[in-house]
């Protein structure tokens, strides 16, 4: 398992869920759990960016999880989530329908990704991992918002 997106045992995870499917982001690259408020729209902005968010002075944009995985686009609501996450130099809201749990990974737990012919399905996913008999998906953050990306979302504001 020589994958650098890979985190090392003892390392913690945030569980969350998006419609029925549970996801695992390494708790390093969160930096605060928000509650949903409507995002200001983006003209011309891709379909999985929902607007912008105002978070303490620094302008972020807002990221439909859902969509930006391809299964389909989220109606956010009072019990979505705003997760803010740092990818690479930027930091972005990620729209999920709820947050579910904290993990730690111990040795043998994420296993790499089942090829499935799509170059994009391995791309977003690190690995996977059993967790009481469900199976969950660590997000690849730096793929969801590719380098480059940000400073497009950023001159589109």
């Amino acid at each position: 398992m020589g994958d650098t997106r890979i985190p090392a045992p003892g390392a913690e995870l945030i569980s969350v869920r998006i419609g029925d499917q549970a996801y695992a982001i390494d708790i390093m690259a969160v930096r605060e759990i928000r509650g949903w408020s409507a995002a200001t729209p983006l003209p011309h902005a891709p379909p999985h960016v929902l607007g912008m968010m105002n978070l303490r002075g620094a302008i972020l944009p807002v990221i439909d999880l859902s969509a930006r995985l391809g299964l389909g686009p989220s109606n956010p609501g009072a019990s979505s989530v705003v997760v803010v996450a740092q990818i690479g130099e930027a930091q972005v809201g990620l729209v999920v329908d709820a947050v579910s749990d904290i993990l730690t990974v111990t040795e043998g737990l994420i296993q790499a990704a089942p090829e499935v012919g799509s170059r994009d399905s391995n791309a977003f996913v690190a690995g996977v991992m059993t967790i009481d008999a469900a199976i969950v998906s660590l997000l690849a953050l730096d793929q969801v918002i590719p380098a480059g990306a940000e400073d497009a979302i950023a001159e589109a504001a």
